[in-house]
């Protein structure tokens, strides 16, 4: 679905995975807050999971001040969320005498204030402007914490990482978006006639190549992906928990899906020429798109990183895998 909603707009794409993603937290709340918050025609939720706010423990529970980049749709939502830690009276980290330490705080809507920071490269309809609140007070358990909840309900979605699904959802906007980029690369060829030349672009053996290799990229990056997620939905399916290893292999496929697609649509935006510098050539928008949808921390060159320690089999920090 993602992969589609691609093809046809990025910034849909990204907030509706970004919403699909943030919504599964439903299942790891406490049912009232559940209830309360999920419940209602037209719910929508967003916002930004890694913990750069800073709340204090008070009673009936937190006081949350904090300013989060990244909030992908989230003036469109009913459900704001942003990561904090637990400081004292001094700034200081201190978790709760329960241990609580880097929740998922879900924000009262009205004490958010959005700012219009969102001028950027590509994926601009995603609307992800920063967001802030000031000493917002927020209900006892109307919180998770991603890396240790409990799920609240049973089923195969809720054995899987938090992590695991927001990659994915990166993974098939790249995917759909170098889909769209061929396409649209392939019809430009058929019908343009480069300046100095007396035969189409698709009569170049250069473009037939660039053309043959893009669609052989992005059919193996959709199979490599769709057959990691396969493989750990049929653990979950069982009743367990997929592996660190299947997790290795998803974050690797969405890794690589995202790289190689941002790679494709850069090399199909060259071939295409001067047109595609033009704003009113798709293929100006799709390249922009695809070199800000690589950039995301869940799928960057970095990731590569992780999954390499963990083939070799070194010690490494696996909570977000």
């Amino acid at each position: 679905t993602f992969m589609e909603l691609a093809r046809h707009d990025t910034a849909v794409a990204w907030c509706s995975f970004i919403a699909n993603t943030t919504a599964l937290t439903a299942g790891l709340l406490e049912p009232r807050w559940a209830e309360e918050l999920f419940r209602p025609d037209g719910a929508i939720a967003g916002g930004f999971a890694a913990p750069v706010g800073r709340a204090r423990a008070v009673e009936g529970g937190l006081r949350v001040t904090g300013r989060w980049q990244w909030g992908s749709g989230t003036q469109h939502c009913t459900i704001i969320g942003g990561g904090v830690l637990l400081v004292d009276d001094d700034g200081a980290v201190a978790p709760r005498e329960d241990g609580l330490l880097a929740p998922f705080v879900l924000l009262d809507r009205d004490d958010v204030t959005f700012h219009d920071t969102w001028h950027v490269l590509g994926v601009r309809g995603s609307g992800s402007t920063d967001y802030e609140v000031t000493d917002a007070f927020v209900p006892e358990g109307r919180w998770v914490e991603l890396t240790r909840a409990t799920p609240q309900v049973d089923g195969a979605l809720y054995r899987f990482s938090l992590f695991s699904l927001l990659a994915g959802g990166i993974g098939c906007t790249a995917i759909g978006v170098a889909e769209r980029a061929l396409e649209e690369f392939t019809t430009q060829a058929l019908g343009k006639v480069p300046q100095g030349s007396g035969r189409t672009l698709s009569e170049r053996p250069s473009a037939q190549a660039d053309v043959a290799k893009a669609e052989a990229t992005i059919a193996s990056a959709r199979l490599f992906l769709l057959d990691a997620y396969a493989d750990a939905w049929a653990t979950a399916e069982a009743g367990d928990e997929p592996s660190i290893e299947q997790r290795r292999r998803v974050r690797l496929a969405t890794t690589d899906a995202t790289q190689r697609c941002a790679d494709v649509v850069s090399r199909l935006h060259r071939a295409a020429g001067g047109e595609a510098v033009y704003q009113r050539c798709p293929l100006e928008r799709l390249f922009r798109d695809a070199n800000v949808v690589s950039q995301h921390a869940m799928a960057a060159e970095r990731t590569y990183e992780l999954a390499g320690r963990l083939a070799f089999g070194l010690d490494s920090d696996t909570s977000t895998l």
